[in-house]
């Protein structure tokens, strides 16, 4: 029973601090949405700039619509920015639970997370989004149609194809988490690799025109992206093992010092 207090306090001080980041990274957000806001009319005049070159223009069909996507993307804009400090503020909170080389390591997960979140952004942006947009106007030419697009509705498209690249692109960094843990191993993703494939090329589908030669054009990269996760899950695991050992042979060396001094 005498623990009782002393568990009721240690929660009620990990509440109070998980309140104190949350609280700290919603004004760290809240202040790059501020600083973003001026800047999002280039950055609109850069993305619409596809269109233009294909002779199409965006409508706003709602009276908000203009104002809508102002502010959204100058949310956007702020998360991204802020996503370094909103990973640190992650970690930190989880960090008093991990050994210290734990919390070293871990800690070098954030600038590799972020990287490869731009990398798969800038990936689904300047490869994928022009492709759709080249089929889906070839398309619409080929069935009669004339294309009026709502600004509103693009932009969302776009954002629903970008930014689950930009989380797909976490899967080296997630492997490589997972086999420094011991959850996953080199072996088993190789005995898995089929089923993954299979699993990346419906992920392609969903995210893809129905074309054989975008899907194509999503899956491969995809399938590159899963045998680079393999390759650095099997150096970690390298690294994982070379620990162990030289771990075990510390005891035996320990337990022997220790034997010898009695």
């Amino acid at each position: 029973m005498s623990h009782q207090p002393d568990q009721e306090r240690a929660l009620s001080d990990h509440l109070t601090e998980l309140r104190r980041r949350l609280m700290l990274s919603a004004f760290v957000v809240f202040a790059f949405f501020l600083i973003a806001l001026p800047s999002v009319k280039y950055v609109l005049a850069y993305l619409q700039a596809d269109l233009v070159e294909r002779g199409l223009e965006l409508n706003a069909f709602g009276v908000a619509d203009p104002l809508m996507i102002y502010l959204n993307l100058a949310l956007v804009i702020g998360l991204v920015a802020a996503g370094p400090f909103l990973l640190y503020q992650l970690w930190a909170f989880v960090a008093p639970g991990l050994h210290p080389n734990e919390r070293k390591a871990t800690l070098a997960y954030i600038p590799i997370i972020f990287i490869l979140f731009l990398v798969g952004l800038a990936f689904a942006y300047y490869w994928l989004f022009p492709l759709v947009l080249d089929i889906s106007t070839d398309l619409g030419q080929d069935l009669g149609l004339t294309q009026i697009i709502g600004a509103s509705n693009y932009f969302t498209f776009l954002l629903q194809l970008t930014i689950p690249f930009g989380l797909l692109f976490q899967l080296p960094v997630v492997t490589m988490f997972l086999t420094r843990i011991g959850v996953v191993t080199p072996y088993f993703l190789s005995s898995i690799r089929k089923y993954a494939y299979f699993a990346l090329f419906v992920v392609a589908a969903f995210i893809t025109p129905p074309d054989l030669t975008s899907h194509l054009m999503v899956s491969l990269p995809l399938f590159f992206l899963y045998e680079i996760s393999l390759s650095i899950s099997r150096i970690t695991y390298r690294g994982v093992l070379r620990r162990e050992k030289e771990a075990l042979v510390k005891e035996q060396m320990d337990l022997m010092k220790q034997m010898n001094e009695k």
